[in-house]
């Protein structure tokens, strides 16, 4: 019977480490007592966020063995050779503070990009991550814009990391699947220095401050197994851009640009860079393409062709195709999604706005990840 129970605590998954709560060593003694189920429940530190759900998933895992009548959990915390032990699990072959997604990492990490503010580029990054959530991918998402984050609010994401040894555990905004249980539910993993600020105070760091922080995040925030990783830039080029090409060396370009040619301009010459520092690019992204009329006639408020220019320019600079991944409609229900931390993909999948990202997101997902190839040192 103890056994079953156990078993049955397989299906309570950590909210935060995204594994079963008896593989990370947070189950101890189980017993059963007339009919009473005896569990001892090993916190990774004594103010885990967490505590309250996962206790109460390990009741209803519990009650669900025939025969357990009651359950009795009594909280603990692991000590420092269980912490350990969870150390190695988490981090595997990796050597402590190095940053996993190098040219060895099967994860195809995307930094999304502008040349100006205001063109929807986070609003994209965050409903392109929580779609390929819902399509059943591993998904991490990277706030790079220091100065002005903005994907916590986007998610509704107010929880702040968590430290577990030398690990920060990243918040995790979890789709409100129908029929999914809160463990099984897609997520994605999101990290920002939002989160780390009081009150949303303003950031004035310089170069030097904003690559460790990006290294940082890179490094020490615990990814785990992802098959993405999105990363909203800064608009334009800087410190941020230029560190995360050299950190993330399998890392690829998309573009979001308007239509309006002033926009696209900026776009072309801001994708340049990220050329001549090696990143290949995998599209373009048209945002407020059209607004469509009651009438349905379409009004291209921002003008046309933005997209495809930036498309065009792009190819003859790299040398090879670069496609126009997608135009996006003007979307009411997209803004709003977006200021009340509600993703359009998840809350109105059927606007027109929300399809067209989410047959870009099915493009992304089958770009294939090309790894850079190192030379051997060789003596003869």
């Amino acid at each position: 019977m103890v056994d079953e129970i156990r078993r049955a605590l397989d299906a309570v998954i950590d909210p935060e480490l995204r594994r079963p709560i008896t593989e990370l060593g947070m189950v101890g003694d189980v017993t059963l007592t007339d009919g009473v189920a005896n569990i001892a429940l090993k916190l990774t530190i004594a103010t885990c966020p967490a505590a309250d759900r996962i206790e109460r998933d390990v009741v209803a895992a519990a009650r669900t063995v025939a025969g357990v009548n009651d359950v009795s959990v009594q909280l603990g915390v692991m000590n420092e050779h269980e912490l350990a032990e969870l150390r190695t699990k988490l981090r595997g072959s990796r050597a402590a503070r190095t940053i996993p997604f190098d040219v060895e990492s099967y994860t195809r990490v995307f930094l999304i990009g502008s040349g100006k503010g205001g063109v929807g580029k986070s609003s994209l990054t965050a409903n392109l991550a929580v779609q390929l959530a819902k399509d059943g991918y591993k998904v991490g998402l990277l706030d790079a814009d220091v100065y002005g984050f903005s994907i916590p609010g986007q998610l509704g994401l107010t929880a702040r990391p968590t430290k577990v040894d030398e690990f920060i555990m990243p918040p995790v905004y979890e789709l409100p699947i129908e029929g999914a249980s809160e463990s099984a539910a897609p997520a994605v993993k999101v990290i920002s220095i939002a989160m780390f600020l009081e009150n949303s105070t303003a950031v004035a760091w310089r170069g030097p401050m904003l690559h460790k922080t990006m290294q940082q995040f890179l490094a020490d925030v615990h990814w785990g197994d992802l098959d993405f990783l999105l990363v909203d830039l800064p608009p334009g080029t800087g410190d941020i851009a230029i560190s995360l090409g050299q950190l993330l060396p399998t890392a690829k370009s998309i573009v979001i640009t308007t239509p309006q040619p002033a926009a696209a301009d900026v776009s072309a010459r801001t994708a340049a860079v990220g050329l001549q520092t090696g990143q290949p690019i995998l599209g373009v992204i048209e945002n407020l393409s059209w607004f469509e009329q009651p009438d349905g006639i379409r009004a291209e408020l921002f003008g046309s062709g933005g997209g495809q220019q930036v498309a065009d320019e792009l190819t003859a600079l790299a040398g090879k195709q670069v496609d126009l991944l997608g135009q996006i409609p003007f979307s009411q229900a997209l803004r709003e999604g977006a200021d009340q931390g509600t993703p359009i993909v998840v809350a109105n999948a059927e606007d027109p706005a929300a399809r067209a990202i989410a047959e870009i997101a099915a493009k992304i997902a089958k770009d294939r990840l090309v790894r850079s190839t190192r030379s051997l040192k060789l003596s003869v």
